[in-house]
């Protein structure tokens, strides 16, 4: 398959606005395997207003803080990619620099990126980052902690306790997004890192889900355990680059995932299966180079939702707030060349596109106020909250 989309070296998907206008571990045992192919709406009234709440640089991603007694406070972290940390209070817009980070090699898509807080943040007060480092033989995706001062303004004591390997030259695919299971082990996505066989590889975490104890170790009962090594931390395998990864409410976990040109995925991750790249997609290779499309019997996990054109998913939301009740248990996808908010229907392990709404900019992230209100961070630097529309 084809689309009008190009990519340049370390840079994610040019803008597509002009194209636009024209329970995990038992889920393996239950989870199907069709993909969904109803249309998203186009829609021209949003149900949702927009309110600027702060502006930054290159903003990546962000984490809203626990506080005691109350499950989300108004008070997130926020990344930039060029390798700031910022404590925002979403209420007023003011914002305070954390100090205390990682030193971060910034080029192309790499630099600061995710930021998750540990399930247990009230009592330990651990903070995880994923960032870009230079070493032997290139550049590749980090991970570590640090412990957050009462001030929530310094970060102490930061460890690295995950590298990607190998490193590699290149600046693009890294992936890293980080999110806490039920279980409470850290789930990590690593990118194929623009060299595609490496997803299939065993001697390497590029290209993969990986789950990992929250010290960074193999977690006990991952699928390829008994090999030992690097493949210990295996989830899942034969992945490009998943910049977006979130549990649903039944402890399911799906994943955005960046096509090549054209079929961007959605998929329902399931613990030991392989995703097929690079040898299955619904896109094809950048100068005209085909791939085989998913299909029934090839061995390899379609995905359940897919794109072509491209949209380019920079991140993934389950909803749970009460302020979208139609939209609770469904997921957000934020679009950077789409320039869109997605949702997508889910049920069980099923999910069929719904609504698309245009943003008129690149949407890098989306996360979930304490109210049920939603944040979007958009690539030119805008941080919104989208709060629901008076009928």
């Amino acid at each position: 398959m084809t689309s009008g989309h190009f990519l340049k070296q370390g840079v994610e998907r040019a803008p597509a606005r002009l194209m636009w206008q024209a329970g995990l571990m038992l889920c393996a045992a239950t989870a199907a395997c069709g993909q969904a192919t109803t249309k998203a709406t186009a829609a021209s009234n949003p149900p949702f207003t927009v309110h600027e709440v702060a502006s930054f640089t290159t903003p990546w991603a962000m984490t809203f803080l626990p506080g005691s007694g109350v499950r989300l406070t108004n008070l997130a972290l926020l990344t930039e990619k060029e390798g700031k940390l910022w404590l925002v209070d979403t209420a007023s817009g003011k914002r305070q620099p954390v100090t205390g980070i990682p030193a971060v090699h910034v080029a192309g898509q790499g630099g600061l990126g995710d930021v998750e807080v540990h399930p247990d943040f009230a009592a330990n007060r651990r903070v995880y980052l994923s960032f870009v480092e230079r070493g032997e033989g290139g550049s590749g995706a980090a991970l570590g902690y640090g412990t957050l001062d009462s001030s929530g303004t310094r970060l102490t004591g930061f460890r690295v306790i995950w590298r990607q390997s190998p490193k590699v030259d290149g600046n693009g695919h890294f992936s890293h997004r980080i999110a806490f299971g039920p279980d409470g082990m850290l789930y990590l996505s690593s990118g194929d890192r623009q060299k595609m066989e490496p997803a299939q590889a065993t001697d390497g975490n590029l290209g993969k889900v990986l789950r990992l104890t929250p010290e960074g170790a193999p977690a006990p009962g991952n699928p390829w355990a008994a090999k030992g090594g690097v493949a210990a931390q295996f989830l899942t395998t034969g992945h490009r680059n998943i910049l977006g990864l979130a549990f649903a409410p039944d402890g399911r976990l799906w994943a955005s995932e960046m096509g090549p040109q054209g079929g961007d995925e959605l998929n329902l991750i399931v613990a030991g299966k392989n995703y097929g790249w690079p040898r299955a997609s619904n896109g094809s290779h950048y100068g005209g180079g085909g791939i085989p499309d998913h299909r029934a019997g090839d061995g390899f996990e379609a995905p359940k939702v897919h794109w072509i054109p491209s949209i380019s998913p920079g991140g993934l939301l389950i909803y749970s707030g009460d302020r979208f009740p139609r939209w609770k248990g469904d997921a957000l996808i934020p679009a950077l060349s789409g320039e869109a908010l997605i949702r997508v229907d889910i049920n069980g392990s099923r999910a069929a596109k719904a609504e698309q709404w245009p943003m008129n900019a690149r949407i890098r992230a989306v996360d979930q106020g304490p109210d049920g209100s939603l944040f979007l961070i958009e690539d030119k630097g805008r941080l919104v909250r989208l709060d629901p529309a008076k009928s």
